[in-house]
């Protein structure tokens, strides 16, 4: 069962990943010193109709009284309304500072629900069980969370450090082909920007068999916690590394109606201009790029900008992206395939160009 730690001093955690773990999650969270509490279960309607029967009766057998509270599926549910609705539900269901929260679900859910938890009470704890590839190797870890507004994405939130992390593999099979497929572009840029040898491991996956090994989540989480552990709230260009493919792909993910888009593949795209802009800044070789961008293809993840995505929208959205600090561009580029950096030399007409690439 592998185990992996978040050293946050008084905030650490555990991210504990095991096939079946879901059906004894009650008991593991019960381990972890959240015993006697009330428990609020944040979920979809799609999740809480595959998974949510099985967690309820882990927890009510290991001594917790949960309640379940239903957002709709999708990146709309990332909302402050939807936000402000499940707080006045807890409240009405009884829970308080004494509670915790649990986030059953893909990165929609856990970003949702840990604001939810930093919010309610001014702060209480909550637990992720992600359900997702997206939200297993990425968005569970690091106490991100936040809503989206019609200005972009995630731009108002907090951090706030989940208590417990509970991955179960096995959920990973009922998930349909897209939405499997879009969170190993979160993978793809871990081994791109930090574990060269993962590419040819992810290579070597069948897509269409939906056994992903737990060590191979484990490691993925491995890298995402050790640069949340140097850089918790990125104030330094450690996590911002993690911002690879991300910071062109936020643009065109805010470009379209919230959900029109999955993250992953917009992230996939985000991560095409990248490499074009790598080449091109930071002498990375178009081997390797053809290494990374065979693999966003073994995944069926998008390579092309649709023509319907107007370049002048993504920019618009760009230029509010959090990414931006004081109005200059922290841009993430490769020198080699897990080699990293941050740069500030990249101007807008390279984002422009890079923008164009994506319609080759």
């Amino acid at each position: 069962m592998p185990v992996v730690r978040v050293d946050l001093a008084e905030r650490a955690y555990e991210v504990i990943v095991e096939s079946g773990l879901l059906s004894n999650a009650g008991q593991v969270i019960a381990n972890a010193g959240l015993s006697g509490r009330k428990a609020a279960i944040i979920t979809d309607e799609t999740v809480a109709s595959l998974h949510s029967a099985a967690l309820i009766s882990s927890l009510e057998a290991a001594g917790f009284s949960p309640t379940l509270h239903l957002v709709p599926a999708g990146e709309a549910s990332k909302s402050l309304g939807q936000s402000e609705k499940l707080c006045r539900e807890m409240t009405q269901a009884g829970h308080d500072r004494k509670s915790f929260v649990i986030a059953l679900g893909g990165g929609v859910v856990g970003d949702l629900a840990g604001f939810v938890a930093a919010i309610f009470y001014r702060g209480i704890p909550f637990v992720q069980i992600p359900t997702t590839i997206v939200a297993q190797v990425d968005s569970s870890i690091g106490g991100k969370t936040g809503v989206n507004i019609s200005e972009g994405k995630n731009l108002v939130g907090a951090f706030h450090q989940p208590a417990l992390v509970i991955v179960d593999p096995e959920t990973l099979r009922t998930l349909p082909a897209r939405e499997f497929n879009e969170g190993f572009a979160e993978a793809i840029k871990h081994a791109a920007i930090r574990d060269a040898a993962m590419v040819e491991e992810l290579a070597a996956l069948d897509p269409a068999s939906r056994d992903v090994p737990a060590d191979l989540i484990a490691r993925n989480i491995a890298i995402k916690a050790r640069v949340v552990e140097e850089d918790e709230h990125e104030l330094k260009d450690v996590r911002a590394l993690l911002n690879f493919g991300h910071t062109i792909g936020h643009g065109i993910e805010a470009a379209v109606p919230y959900g029109e888009m999955l993250h992953g593949e917009a992230i996939s795209l985000g991560i095409r201009a990248a490499l074009y802009l790598s080449e091109k800044h930071a002498g990375l070789s178009s081997d390797d790029s053809r290494k990374i961008l065979d693999l966003l293809a073994r995944y069926d993840l998008p390579l092309i900008l649709p023509a319907s995505i107007a370049t002048e929208i993504v920019l618009e959205k760009l230029a509010r992206d959090k990414k931006f600090s004081a109005g200059a561009i922290r841009f993430v580029v490769l020198d080699a395939i897990g080699s990293a950096k941050v740069i500030k030399t990249i101007t807008t007409g390279d984002i422009l160009e890079a923008i164009e690439h994506l319609r080759s």
